[in-house]
């Protein structure tokens, strides 16, 4: 199992954010962590990667723990949070370099970046390039060391359609290869392009998971689309 999440939870003072939440990931499956803003879906991924304190009874990344043995596991996960900060006067080349410096073994820069459209831009600052050009370099960071498990934290939002399907073809390219994702996404046609199974949360709780399909039938609804706002609590402004 490449992670294995049971009966987590993460308190802040009195406040319960996630309570109870279980679910797995396989070899080569895409799993999407969905919910509204605040549903607790930051929280949680931060707890897994052993960043927030945490309760649970299992928690286990391809088989280590990411608290007691981080260096090892952190060899083979890649993380894309939804705001990557990068340095000011940096090349997208230059931070490309930094960022292989943190890890023993690494993929090949050049394919990387011709996959993700960067190639033109590896000379210029990074500060220089487009919203949407950040959010990509942000995932071929998270690529970069050849994961076997790779968290990707609202994908594609800023990302014209183009850039966003260039991206899914990629993850798609790269889940057949066996890479493991877990996808935090408030784009339920990316979820529906990307996504094997799903979780939704709802202040903190599991309200909803399985396939797509099982899914949109607990809901009596016709749509992903719909039924993610039903579990959501987000119906009122669907």
């Amino acid at each position: 199992m490449t992670l294995s999440v049971k009966n987590l939870s993460v308190r802040y003072g009195e406040k319960v954010a996630v309570r109870d939440l279980s679910f797995h990931v396989g070899k080569g499956e895409v799993f999407g962590l969905l919910g509204a803003n605040g549903a607790g879906k930051s929280s949680s991924i931060a707890a897994i990667l052993g960043m927030e304190k945490s309760e649970f009874k299992e928690l286990s990344i391809l088989g280590k723990s990411p608290i007691a043995e981080r260096k090892k596991v952190f060899e083979k996960v890649g993380v894309q949070f939804q705001e990557t900060n990068f340095q000011d006067r940096i090349t997208v080349e230059e931070a490309c370099i930094q960022w292989r410096a943190l890890y023993k073994e690494t993929q090949e820069l050049e394919p990387l970046l011709i996959s993700f459209g960067l190639q033109e831009k590896k000379k210029q600052l990074v500060k220089s390039l487009s919203g949407g050009e950040k959010q990509r370099l942000a995932v071929l960071l998270a690529l970069l060391p050849n994961p076997e498990l790779v968290f990707l934290d609202e994908l594609t939002t800023g990302l014209d359609t183009k850039a966003r399907r260039m991206l899914w073809k990629q993850l798609l390219k790269m889940k057949e290869s066996g890479l493991s994702i877990v996808l935090t996404s408030h784009y339920m046609d990316e979820v529906e392009a990307l996504c094997d199974r799903l979780l939704i949360l709802r202040e903190g709780q599991t309200v909803a998971g399985g396939t797509i399909q099982e899914i949109v039938g607990l809901s009596g609804k016709a749509t992903l689309e719909e039924a993610y706002l039903h579990f959501a609590g987000e119906e009122e402004w669907g």
